[in-house]
């Protein structure tokens, strides 16, 4: 029970340990995680290692190199053990394996028995021994052991680690992997096929091939080659049994290439999608991104229009591959997913540098789940969130948005206060169809202008060829009868103030009009005139 209890005493130690989760974490991203920044730094140092052990091994079959050699082939060997070690390590928790099984045996009051959690440790570590990049990290270190020199065939498993760090050849691996049960019925197939003919093949041919084989290994070795359709004719057959399982076996080969390659075909099919997202993640992470863009739809196309416009880097998620598709033609970052899956954001940085997340979809219940799952990671990211029903804004404020738009109802509402007056609808039509003379401007109101202690009705604002759109306060009270108010974290929008709206000091006056107009007034009002 000793080493039971000092076993658990150090899994608990651990599992409390902030710098044994950093070292882990940092060792994870070093050798794991594909959008880790040091990552790719990693990966180029060790390609560059193992090609210069790779060719220093060949280089010295016929060349001495003395101490130069003996100091390359150390660290080489020392960094693959340490590699080896580490990737052993962070497989998995092994304190997590013993602390489940203890605090499993204390709530049901049973005694705890180590040998169970560690055969599960152990299950666990076999599981990472026995998958085939490992065997290749344990066989790239054997060329070292310099006494035995047929050991150094081994160093092609050295360049077998390259599958590691050379992203296109990993993806090629790991369709050979997702396709193994197809690739196994294959190879089960063409072994029956090879074999039978080389059999046939060697009882029909034997007598009458002169010395062309003479053994089954040759018939074998003649199979094969027939069956690649690659055809030496280093052996052929005599007789017209031969001639007719050679006919058969050709037949049988272009059947096989052709399953063979619907099968790789079909393996890379699968796997352009993630091999896309990957890429758009190492762009994202590279230029931190600071804005994700949920829904490409007919808001979120005027929004990543405007974000262009203004040279702000942002990425898309849509689920639809036909708005991924447009949104790439237009040279924007895309990603197709659904981004209230907490993984797709994690990949995208939510919980790291990005600084704004747009839920622009045209479903309210999909925008919700958005916001909670952006929320939950990330307490400090600041969500807009589009409310396509009015009754829907309390819930998406309540899942963690920051702002709230309802385009519907706030183009209504434009719609319903400036009936008549065309010079606003000119600025709203200015701003949809992006031209950028008409629009809406923001005036500071500073202390000591004529305009501090006006009342809008005071301020002739048709001789300037503009209108009122609202006013920006700070955090103040606002006026009696106004109707339409916003709040803007801290700050009062009053939407069409009223004629008899004072003006104070700190203000912004949001005017609709020509941008020449505006720049008008604004000088108008520098001078002290108006």
């Amino acid at each position: 029970m000793g080493i039971s209890h000092t076993l658990i005493r150090l899994s608990y130690a651990l599992e409390g340990s902030a710098r044994y989760r950093r070292a882990k974490h940092f060792f994870y991203d070093l050798l794991e995680n594909p959008l880790a920044p040091v990552r790719p730094y990693f990966d180029i140092f060790m390609i560059l290692l193992v090609l210069l052990s790779v060719w220093l091994l060949i280089y010295e079959v016929r060349h001495d190199l003395g101490l130069i050699d003996d100091v390359v082939e150390r660290i080489a060997v020392t960094v693959f053990i340490l590699e080896y070690l580490l990737r052993f390590w962070i497989y998995n928790d092994s304190h997590a394996i013993i602390l489940k099984h203890y605090e499993r045996a204390e709530f049901v009051n049973e005694r705890f028995r180590l040998w169970p959690a560690l055969r599960e440790i152990l299950a666990r570590k076999w599981d990472y021994m026995s998958q085939p990049l490992a065997v290749i990290d344990l066989l790239a270190i054997i060329p070292s052991y310099r006494p035995l020199r047929f050991l150094r065939i081994f160093l092609l498993f050295r360049l077998f680690k390259l599958f590691r760090y050379t992203r296109s050849i990993s993806g090629f691996v790991k369709v050979l992997s997702e396709k193994r049960t197809e690739l196994l019925t294959l190879l089960i197939f063409m072994a029956f096929i090879t074999f039978t003919a080389a059999t046939a093949f060697f009882f029909f041919e034997f007598e009458s091939s002169g010395l062309q084989f003479n053994s089954f290994v040759d018939s074998l070795y003649w199979a094969v080659v027939t069956m690649s359709t690659v055809g030496y004719g280093d052996i052929t057959p005599q007789t017209i049994e031969g001639r007719v399982i050679t006919l058969v076996l050709i037949i049988s080969g272009l059947g096989v290439i052709a399953f063979f390659t619907s099968i790789i075909v079909s393996g890379f099919g699968e796997k352009m999608h993630e091999v896309r997202s990957l890429r758009v993640y190492s762009e994202v992470e590279r230029k931190r991104v600071g804005i994700i863009l949920c829904g490409f739809g007919r808001v979120g196309e005027v929004v990543a229009q405007r974000l262009a416009e203004e040279k702000n880097p942002f990425v898309v998620v849509d689920t639809r591959e036909s708005a991924i598709h447009l949104a790439k033609q237009r040279g924007y970052l895309a990603v197709q997913g659904n981004a209230e899956d907490s993984q797709l954001l994690a990949n995208l940085g939510v919980e790291r540098w990005v600084e704004r997340l747009l839920c622009l979809t045209g479903n309210d219940v999909i925008n919700v789940y958005i916001t909670l799952s952006a929320r939950q990671m990330n307490r400090q990211i600041e969500i807009i969130s589009r409310a396509n029903h009015r009754e829907n804004i309390t819930k998406l404020m309540r899942a963690g948005a920051t702002h709230t738009v309802a385009p519907y109802e706030v183009a209504g509402l434009i719609a319903a206060e400036y009936v008549g007056q065309p010079v606003a609808f000119e600025a709203i039509y200015g701003m949809l169809s992006g031209e950028r003379e008409v629009g809406v401007d923001a005036v500071r109101i500073h202390p000591g202008t004529k305009l501090v202690g006006c009342r809008l009705g005071e301020v002739d604002f048709q001789q300037s060829k503009l209108i009122a759109f609202g006013v920006v306060r700070d955090g103040s009270a606002p006026p009696e009868g106004q109707t339409h108010l916003f709040e803007l974290g801290g700050r009062v929008f009053h939407f069409n103030p009223k004629h008899d709206f004072e003006l104070a000091a700190g203000d912004l006056l949001l005017l609709f009009g020509h941008e020449y107009s505006i720049a008008h007034f604004r000088d108008a009002l520098e001078r002290g005139g108006l």
